[in-house]
């Protein structure tokens, strides 16, 4: 057991360098994990795995839940409905059309059986929300009309019902469909999933609210946990769709402005993260390269028809009438990446029919074809249709963004002699977007009015907008040691001898925040932050 516990450990560790190296390098982290665990499996650095494909589809379907009830809880409902019909319709009109022109497809240009053919177009139809928004804010892209919101909910919430257009042609393949047997199930799907999930949620919502205010965060991420899997488990066992019921308690939920949220969402953020490492690998481990050779033209095949023809003949269709730009539609399109659902409803297909072709390692390279391309170019695709909104912020999208704008205070006291002494607030001249909000004298709090009076050693607090992250400025710290060479010495005489690009910002001093100025010495102990710019252009 402990070498498989350092086994995981190491695997983690070198998954979390991926998703960095990831970035840099501008691939998808999720495409990442899947190579790693390909690597290994071909490597044979992990022997005898025997991971079947039924323990497989019960791994992944239950980090599929805990994805899909974080991409409901993260999602700000209230940017998300301006966009509510478009994105609703794309999830669900718009993946069956997807789902059954890519089967057409199959049926005809690739002579594979009906049945099959659609099988493999409802397997293929759904998008992966956690792919595109990895790279939307690890990139932080934001993008023009609320493209950004149309993403989110089209991709958290079309898994649905990708998964029924899957079970009806299971079901078909199975020899167990009728017209009444299938009207059922559509009707189970989609009425009992959102039914129950509405209950659940409600009940949900209900008792957070009245949860003692000094729960600790353990117990309410435990909370939380537990009617995510409520979400899942109570409408499947009577017949409705767990993926949608699951997210829409996220959406509800995570709407409900409850206490505690922001430590959730670092909760569930964090538990995703390792699902999506884990589901991932795991696929990458399950795949065989010596299926690909089998497989791999009409895998490439399906998956350039998929980009370039049906998914955007489906996301035209349905955006066109809301007179949408074309170069949203255009991004949109290219938005829909394939990911872990497919290859997950593509295991549970393999595991409940005989299927003349082989569907999984089919869906796996689309996926792998899909990420490569289309996640790799997302952000060139996004500036070379002019989609980037450089004036708002992707996290505007997610709940735990803050909607008002970022302020922060600023205390100073008014020192002997200074300007302000003796005259009025009305009078004096404060920088621009700044407000004074409070005058603190002699134990006494004053709101400041416009005839309100300075006087010396008054506190002032101030108003202004919170500082945000300038691209080429960085901010460091240094402690300052007894034998430092610069312990003992002024601000003045230690800025002489700093490099041109850099300042010294504030001093922390036991628990005291100093602005320094030039006469301000530096001791033992002080902790200096100083400001560095990067890329100075000097002039000449």
């Amino acid at each position: 057991m402990v070498f498989y516990l350092i086994g995981i450990a190491l695997i983690l560790l070198v998954s979390i360098s991926m998703n960095k190296i990831s970035t840099k390098i501008g691939i998808p982290a999720v495409l990442a994990f899947i190579l790693f665990g390909m690597f290994l499996g071909m490597s044979g650095l992990i022997k005898d795995f025997d991971f079947a494909f039924d323990s497989a589809e019960t791994v992944c379907s239950l980090a599929l839940i805990f994805i899909m009830f974080f991409g409901g809880f993260g999602t700000n409902w209230k940017e998300a409905r301006k966009t509510a019909v478009p994105s609703v319709l794309l999830s669900t009109l718009g993946v069956v059309s997807t789902g059954v022109i890519t089967g057409l497809f199959c049926f005809l240009a690739l002579h594979m059986p009906i049945a099959e053919s659609m099988l493999i177009g409802a397997v293929l139809s759904s998008t992966d929300a956690a792919t595109v928004f990895s790279i939307l804010r690890s990139r932080s892209l934001s993008l023009k009309y609320n493209t950004a919101s149309i993403l989110e909910l089209e991709s958290g919430s079309n898994d649905p019902i990708a998964y029924t257009m899957t079970a009806i042609f299971i079901s078909v393949l199975q020899g167990s469909a009728s017209a009444g047997s299938i009207s059922y199930m559509i009707f189970a799907q989609i009425v009992y999933g959102l039914g129950i999930g509405v209950g659940i949620a409600v009940v949900g919502v209900f008792i957070a609210k009245r949860m003692n205010p000094n729960t600790g965060a353990g117990f309410r991420m435990m909370f939380f946990l537990a009617f995510a899997m409520l979400a899942y488990g109570v409408p499947v066992a009577v017949g409705g769709n767990g993926y949608l019921s699951v997210y829409i308690v996220g959406i509800i939920m995570g709407n409900a402005k409850l206490k505690g949220t922001a430590d959730v969402m670092n909760f569930f953020d964090g538990v995703t993260a390792f699902m999506q490492i884990l589901i991932f690998f795991l696929l990458g481990m399950l795949s065989n390269p010596s299926s690909f050779v089998n497989v791999w033209i009409p895998a490439i095949l399906i998956a350039v028809f998929l980009t370039f023809i049906s998914r955007p003949v489906s996301v035209f269709a349905i955006m066109s009438p809301f007179k949408a730009k074309f170069n949203q539609m255009i991004l949109v399109s290219w938005s829909g990446l394939r990911g872990a659902s497919s290859i997950v409803f593509a295991i549970s297909a393999t595991l409940m029919v005989t299927l003349q072709n082989d569907v999984f390692h089919i869906a796996f390279l689309v996926v792998l074809f899909s990420m490569l391309l289309q996640g790799t170019l997302l952000p060139f695709v996004s500036k070379k249709l002019n989609m980037l909104d450089d004036e708002n912020s992707i996290a505007r999208t997610f709940t735990d963004y803050m909607e008002e704008s970022p302020v922060q205070f600023i205390q100073f006291s008014v020192p002997e002699g200074h300007e302000w002494i003796g005259h009025t607030l009305k009078d004096i001249t404060l920088p621009p977007e700044t407000v004074v909000v409070l005058i603190k004298r002699d134990g006494e709090n004053i709101i400041p009015r416009g005839d309100t009076t300075f006087e010396c050693n008054d506190k002032v607090i101030l108003s202004a907008k919170t500082f945000e992250k300038v691209k080429g400025i960085e901010l460091s710290e240094i402690e300052i040691h007894k034998n430092d060479d610069y312990s003992g010495r002024t601000i003045a005489d230690i800025g002489r001898h700093l490099e041109s690009e850099k300042r010294i910002v504030i001093i922390k001093r036991n628990s005291d925040v100093i602005i320094p100025n030039g006469d301000v010495i530096l001791q033992d102990g002080d902790v200096v932050v100083l400001s560095e710019i990067e890329n100075i252009e000097q002039n000449k």
